[in-house]
């Protein structure tokens, strides 16, 4: 078993990448592989819903990022989607990301466990998570939840550090994850597959 943890953080060794750490520490701790990719500060088309991805499963746009980011995702069996409070929202990089990924890669998310992690200063955490989780229950995801709601507060890592609360937060969001893992293998084992959603039906003023 493996996770995938998105840091859509600019700075590699951030508030953020000590966050996700954490979660990393309590899930290998468990037996559960993981892998940090960093997102980077190099641009970042955002989707233009051109619709050419739809059938390829491959976006248009060669970037070494979102196309390279779904193979992984595809040979992943959980996934924690990891980034900083910018004006009580998601940063933008991780938002044109997760918009590529997911209407291109859908298959690849998919019943698969996710969880959202966001750092800040003060405030914003909880409406950059609402935005995060969105994602995940649009695409049929078991969402992971911890002990309180999965935030880290300090604007530099030695003060995200000192915030025992959320770093213990991080830790039971780890172990949670771990353990729906575990549970989804044993319930594959013995033949537990997941459901087959209803699609035929469209609401014709919402197309």
């Amino acid at each position: 078993m493996k996770v995938l943890l998105l840091n859509g953080s600019t700075r590699k060794n951030g508030c953020t990448y000590l966050a996700l750490s954490e979660v990393t520490k309590a899930l290998e701790t468990d037996g559960v592989e993981t892998e940090i990719v960093q997102l980077g500060s190099d641009p970042v088309w955002d989707c233009i819903g051109c619709n050419s991805c739809q059938g390829s499963g491959h976006c248009v746009f060669e970037d070494d990022v979102v196309n390279a980011w779904i193979a992984k995702a595809r040979e992943a069996d959980g996934f924690v989607f990891g980034s900083p409070v910018y004006f009580a929202h998601p940063t933008g990089h991780i938002l044109s990301v997760l918009d590529r990924m997911f209407y291109a890669g859908a298959d690849a998310f998919l019943h698969k466990p996710g969880a959202a992690v966001v750092t800040a200063r003060r405030a914003g955490t909880t409406a950059s998570l609402d935005v995060l989780n969105k994602y995940m229950t649009d695409a049929q995801m078991p969402v992971v939840t911890s002990t309180y709601w999965n935030m880290v507060f300090g604007p530099a890592p030695e003060l995200v550090e000192q915030d025992k609360e959320g770093l213990q937060t991080m830790r039971n969001l780890g172990r949670n994850m771990a353990w729906l893992l575990k549970c989804i293998q044993a319930g594959a084992q013995q033949g537990v597959t997941p459901p087959a959603a209803e699609t035929e039906h469209w609401t014709n003023f919402n197309r």
